[in-house]
């Protein structure tokens, strides 16, 4: 299993990042990005702190640890320059928290999260064509994730996506223990979501390459 979406004590997780890498790698997972939430009001304090978490980690287990970060309901406007500043802080993996259709995120967040060039939008609802086209132009990837709510879109958004040619990835969005899956259940979700069998290791496939680039930053 490759999650590119989880969250540690340092949002609104329940677990510091020793426990969730450690779930993780029980759970035989390959890898994992620590994507807290973050605004302008945290940043600087958020990232630093996973970096450091991960840096400590890694000789000690057996998987990748990704430092990472997800904005969270920021001005469309704003996107851009937080995921510079992310990036610059560390983030080898930034996710925008997409237009999910139950919450109020901010309308034009998607086309802001493609535009900026960020990793991984996640639950974008009922993304429109024009910024599927866009996030496909953009090599964007877009999330099918296993978060209760979040994923009540997956089938939209699977659908849209294959039919665009847009990557995928499939992501926890984890906050406590009891959401982290294995790949198996992964792909069950993925099927859930009217992926056929013959598309699934695509979806895995891409989440390998985002791994790839990650570890290349």
């Amino acid at each position: 299993m490759i999650d590119l979406h989880t969250h540690s004590i340092f949002s609104d997780g329940e677990l510091v990042p020793a426990e969730l890498v450690r779930r993780a790698s029980v759970l035989g997972y390959k890898a994992i990005a620590i994507t807290d939430h973050i605004d302008q009001s945290n940043i600087d304090f958020i990232i630093p702190r996973i970096v450091k978490a991960a840096g400590a980690l890694k000789n000690y287990v057996s998987l990748e640890i990704i430092p990472g970060a997800e904005i969270t309901h920021v001005p469309p406007a704003l996107i851009p320059d937080i995921v510079k500043e992310a990036r610059r802080l560390g983030a080898r993996i930034v996710v925008i928290h997409g237009e999910t259709i139950v919450e109020p995120v901010m309308e034009g967040t998607n086309r802001a999260a493609i535009e900026s060039g960020a990793d991984i939008l996640a639950h974008p609802g009922l993304i429109s064509e024009d910024d599927l086209m866009f996030a496909k132009e953009k090599g964007i990837t877009l999330e099918i994730t296993a978060r209760k709510g979040h994923s009540l879109s997956n089938g939209y958004v699977a659908r849209k996506a294959f039919e665009i040619g847009v990557p995928l990835t499939v992501n926890t969005d984890a906050h406590a223990p009891s959401d982290l899956i294995t790949k198996d259940f992964a792909a069950r979700i993925l099927l859930s979501a009217g992926i056929a069998d013959n598309r699934i290791s695509v979806v895995f496939q891409n989440s390998e390459k985002l791994v790839e680039k990650a570890l290349r930053r």
